[in-house]
């Protein structure tokens, strides 16, 4: 799943570190607190903690969408606190999202949904094809691509999400509260189809309030309390 460009780092290298982050907002409020920790590459690992307790600013810091006030942030050895303002969409290429809510564009097909961060970076139309197609496979929806996404399930539509986070083939995927808006049983179909990215080399950070699913997954859990990771 990983390009050649990763081949000369080992699974040993850690693909996410966080040395002593912090995110302030205005008026004082203290989303992360010093928060430390590394995620090798190819691991799977929960991000858990109740509402409100910084899950999803730590995984916008890790995308770039927002900045640490203070610490070290690095993906792949690169510090991003260093990366300049141009540098950022060739970083959010190799950081696929996937949202509670899909945010997918209702009046475009399955196939341009997943195609669209292929459009924003330029890629040939040939290879865009190949690649949704490849991508649409993977979360078992190929054959869908002339759908809208208001023709799908819930659960559907989230695959068309994640159909897009990995079209890029990225190595590292974020999700943030996937299984937020499904039922338990579509809810295990999402995290097993995150598994089985993670078999074929995919890091994937899954931030997640619902205990007993990520207790039955049986990955490495950080728990986020008040912006501490315990």
């Amino acid at each position: 799943m990983q390009g050649s460009h990763h081949s000369a780092r080992s699974r040993s290298d850690p693909v996410l570190v966080f040395e002593q982050v912090s995110k302030r907002y205005p008026g004082d409020r203290t989303a992360l607190d010093g928060v430390t920790f590394h995620i090798r590459r190819g691991e799977f690992v929960f991000l858990t903690g109740r509402s409100g307790a910084g899950k999803s600013t730590l995984l916008r810091l890790v995308a770039m969408l927002e900045r640490p006030t203070r610490g070290r942030l690095l993906i792949d050895g690169v510090d991003l606190g260093l990366l300049r303002r141009h540098h950022v969409p060739l970083h959010r290429r190799r950081v696929g999202m996937v949202f509670q809510d899909h945010r997918l564009l209702m009046d475009r097909s399955v196939f341009e949904n997943v195609a669209l961060p292929l459009r924003v970076s330029g890629s040939p139309r040939r290879d865009s094809e190949r690649r949704v197609r490849a991508a649409l496979d993977r979360v078992g929806l190929l054959g869908m691509e002339l759908n809208r996404p208001f023709e799908l399930s819930g659960g559907e539509q989230q695959r068309v999400g994640i159909a897009r986070a990995i079209v890029h083939k990225p190595p590292l995927i974020l999700a943030d509260e996937p299984t937020g808006n499904l039922d338990p049983e579509l809810s295990l179909d999402i995290m097993r189809l995150f598994e089985r990215l993670n078999q074929v080399g995919v890091t994937l950070l899954v931030a997640s309030h619902d205990v007993s699913l990520v207790r039955r997954m049986q990955h490495r859990v950080l728990q986020l309390e008040e912006g501490r990771v315990e």
